[in-house]
């Protein structure tokens, strides 16, 4: 009988206390960490060169390579991704042996801005890392509890990390004070386990519905171009129709990928492998504005900010037009116009609060000046030295005027009001 009474004590008494104590040791009302999610295109022209010397579609199975990533190129790294998944900021700190890891996460749906402050420390350890101490607030929090968390957290992303088997992959990580050295062996099958993870199964079923839906529609044209309108309506009925009963923000995203790879002309199959045994889109040249770079601009921008969040697409997209003024077509606000423009359609059409809304209204029929803003005044074709002498850089006065009226007709663009 007194095991009785201490049992039913613990679970209706002390069991509860507990928990409250912990939620308020957890949770603070203000942020120690807070940063803006600054992305560069010099940023980018690393992370760029980083993945063409390991891009796994050249590997060999056996091939060994090793990593060099900066202090600054994870604290970047990890602030981007708190900023973009947890609403906060992240700092990562590198000493020779070990990495401290400070992060300020905004708790969702909640009317007020509460935080979860974490504080984490990594030790080098082979072949991977271990971790040894986590504090959430001012609660100590067991390391077993913080393997569960970071083995099985991402799902609620749709990311599942314990389809790669890690430690046949990576050999060693060596932690010093300005940089982490990974060493890897490409296995045979690592490719397609990291498709996976990337790539959850409900997200490869859209994007095949959508790569269909395209399959069905560009068979109807003979070898003349398509306006984007053409394909972005269907598609976007189709989204309509499916969003009510699921995920509209995830429809959305299928949907604009679906597209952004056929405006680029590549080949979905690099990423969903089931659709390389299916009929493929007959492929047209796509215009926005008479123009199909702006298309390209358009879509990829998209994409980008559907999935990744608007300030990578923004640096991919200035980088892009630096790379051009040092050799390629030249710096053009026309094309840093399309770039905003679909970032401002990715973002709308990966939030969800906006989702839906942008399903009826592009479902229901648009016109290109609905979402791309007039270009026929922006310079373009600007060499270098051109782009530095009249806007004297990205840091210009005179460039930022020039971005400031850009982002004004993009805001004033009728699908959005």
């Amino acid at each position: 009988m007194r095991f009785l009474v201490k049992v039913t004590l613990f679970l209706f008494v002390l069991l509860p206390l507990a928990g409250a104590a912990a939620v308020i040791l957890t949770i603070d009302t203000q942020p120690t960490i807070e940063r803006t999610a600054a992305i560069t295109p010099s940023t980018i022209e690393r992370a760029k060169r980083i993945l063409d010397q390991n891009d796994p579609r050249k590997l060999k199975p056996g091939t060994r390579r090793t990593i060099l990533l900066s202090n600054d190129d994870l604290d970047r790294a990890a602030n981007y991704v708190a900023n973009r998944y947890g609403g906060g900021s992240a700092q990562v700190g590198l000493q020779n042996g070990s990495a401290q890891l400070a992060a300020s996460l905004r708790i969702p749906r909640l009317p007020l801005n509460l935080y979860l402050n974490v504080d984490a420390t990594v030790v080098e350890q082979t072949p991977l890392p271990r971790l040894t101490a986590v504090r959430i607030g001012r609660l100590p929090v067991p390391t077993w509890m913080a393997h569960w968390a970071i083995a099985y957290g991402p799902r609620a992303f749709g990311l599942d990390l314990e389809k790669v088997s890690w430690s046949k992959i990576i050999h060693h990580v060596t932690i010093r004070e300005r940089a982490v050295a990974i060493t890897y062996e490409w296995q045979e099958n690592a490719f397609t386990s990291l498709r996976g993870v990337v790539i959850p199964s409900e997200d490869r079923e859209r994007i095949a519905i959508y790569q269909e839906l395209l399959v069905s529609i560009t068979e109807k044209y003979g070898r003349r171009s398509i306006s984007l309108v053409d394909l972005l309506v269907p598609l976007f009925q189709l989204t309509r129709e499916r969003g009510p009963y699921g995920d509209a923000a995830g429809e959305n995203r299928a949907a604009i990928l679906v597209l952004a790879f056929y405006v680029s002309g590549e080949s979905l199959g690099r990423i969903v492998p089931e659709l390389k045994s299916r009929r493929a889109p007959v492929q047209h040249q796509v215009l926005l504005g008479q123009r199909d770079d702006f298309a390209k601009h358009f879509m990829v921008s998209a994409a980008f900010a559907a999935s990744a969040g608007s300030p990578l697409a923004d640096a991919l997209g200035l980088y892009k037009e630096i790379a051009d003024s040092r050799g390629g077509s030249g710096f053009s606000f026309n094309d840093i116009a399309a770039d905003r423009a679909g970032v401002r359609f990715g973002e709308s059409a990966a939030n969800s609060a906006s989702a839906g809304k942008l399903q009826t209204k592009v479902g229901a029929g648009i016109v290109e000046t609905d979402f791309m803003p007039d270009t026929a005044d922006l310079p373009e074709y600007m060499a270098e030295a051109e782009f530095k002498r009249r806007f004297g850089g990205v840091n210009g006065a005179a460039y930022k005027r020039m971005m400031a009226e850009i982002e004004r007709r993009v805001a004033a663009l009728p699908l959005y009001h």
